[in-house]
């Protein structure tokens, strides 16, 4: 049985502030602006060595025209029926409304067993009027602030003890992939055709997605988290705190990132935009590939897809091994060919070259082409080493302050050539020799 917890209720009741407080992270957005979480966002938690999986959810509304409420009431549904387990979050300062009765019954609809979350009783006066939730039908009721704390150890004892018995694999060891890109370019679409069933709110309005939403995939002989971000926007085009907060968090996203699938339109040529976040994907040392989606969209002849490419490249250079792959998501073109492009370079990245293996093909290599010498000074590299779980390799020599950057490219080249590090960024580093 799962040990998945879901956690509901209707809109400003403080279900991300209690996801963060028993994740112990600052994972989603709170915001006093309600409606603010409107995808599932996926988290871990553990209470007296125990652990589970939490899901926060947007606030269920009903009888709305809003397309962003109307799509937050499928997710909340979707929560539940995924979920083992339901934390119904109401506040004890509005009282019962007949919004928590429509909660509860969806609930009691997916015959899903729940505990009532009573928040914002900062004290013994407001804690006393928590006996009122007992209407819901739903059990057992817990006074909690979520902000302080307060009553959330109580709430963890009861929830632990009411989860099956389950061994919990560690999932945190799994491959972490991310879809990052620009607004509107088909990140969340990718990852509901990905995971064959809507994980994330897709809508043509740009920005839809703001928190960044975690999926475990496990198909087709592979097994990893597919994290889909919120679309990064120009800095000047970033308006509203949320927006801001969105932005952190897929930044956070990339740096916690194994892998990164970076999405552009194919109605158009890469953008500044999409060269900043390959270099922050670069910057931080992840793997990448580049997925070109709409291709669907674009008239084309046998060139079409070649020269497209070779523009590319020239905007990426000098970052040129990079693999890229042109989709359609629409029509679910190639989209396990990005699947299995990222987990070949995340299996680059996480490749060992033994040392001695690479000193026999690397210093005969040095060897013909050797650094230039500096005011009469020569340079020689004497021993190679790779550093464990990373393309980070370390070239001892006499006289490292003399190698240009120039050579280092050259060594970083060789070693392409010589061992597969597609979309991984290879790092050459000079050490003196002792």
């Amino acid at each position: 049985m799962s040990r998945l917890v879901a956690i509901v209720g209707r809109p400003n009741v403080g279900k991300s502030t209690l996801f963060n407080r028993l994740t112990e992270t600052r994972e989603a957005i709170v915001d006093a602006v309600s409606g603010v979480t409107r995808d599932r966002h996926y988290g871990w938690a553990e209470w007296q060595g125990q652990k589970f999986s939490l899901i926060d959810t947007g606030g269920y509304i009903l009888n709305s025209d809003d397309d962003f409420e109307h799509e937050i009431q499928k997710q909340v549904i979707l929560a539940i029926e995924e979920a083992a387990f339901v934390l119904l979050v109401v506040d004890v300062q509005e009282g019962l409304v007949e919004f928590d009765r429509t909660v509860a019954q969806l609930i009691r609809k997916h015959h899903k067993t729940g505990l009532v979350c009573v928040n914002k009783s900062d004290n013994h006066e407001l804690a006393a009027y928590s006996a009122d939730f007992y209407q819901l039908g739903l059990g057992d009721v817990f006074p909690i602030s979520a902000i302080s704390g307060s009553g959330t150890g109580e709430l963890l004892d009861a929830l632990v003890s009411k989860l099956p018995d389950e061994h919990i694999e560690n999932e945190l060891q799994l491959p972490r992939i991310a879809i990052v890109g620009r607004p509107n370019v088909g990140k969340s679409s990718l990852a509901n055709a990905l995971l064959g069933v809507d994980r994330t709110i897709v809508t043509p309005i740009a920005g839809t997605t703001r928190d960044s939403i975690h999926t475990r995939y496990n198909k087709f002989g592979y097994d990893f988290w597919l994290i889909d971000t919120a679309g990064m926007r120009k800095k000047a085009k970033v308006n509203e705190d949320l927006e801001f907060y969105s932005v952190m968090r897929t930044i956070k996203a990339i740096e916690t990132s194994d892998v990164c699938i970076l999405m552009l339109d194919a109605q158009s040529d890469m953008e500044a935009q999409d060269l900043s976040i390959l270099s922050l994907i670069e910057q931080n040392r992840k793997g990448l590939v580049i997925a070109v989606n709409k291709w669907d969209l674009v008239e084309k002849d046998t060139q079409t897809a070649l020269e497209y490419e070779a523009r590319i490249r020239e905007r990426i250079a000098p970052f040129r091994d990079i693999p890229i792959v042109f989709i359609s998501v629409h029509d679910k073109q190639r989209i396990l060919k990005i699947v299995e492009t990222a987990m070949h370079v995340y299996t680059c990245m996480k490749q060992i070259i033994p040392t001695r293996k690479l000193n026999d093909i690397m210093l005969p290599i040095i060897e013909q082409r050797p650094p230039q010498s500096h005011k009469g000074k020569h340079v020689k590299i004497k021993f190679i080493t790779q550093i464990k779980g990373e393309a980070l390799f370390l070239f001892y020599c006499n006289l490292p302050q003399y190698v240009n950057e120039s050579y280092k490219r050259f060594l970083e080249n060789q070693i392409r050539e010589q061992f597969d590090f597609s979309g991984v960024p290879v790092v050459i580093s000079m050490r003196k020799k002792s």
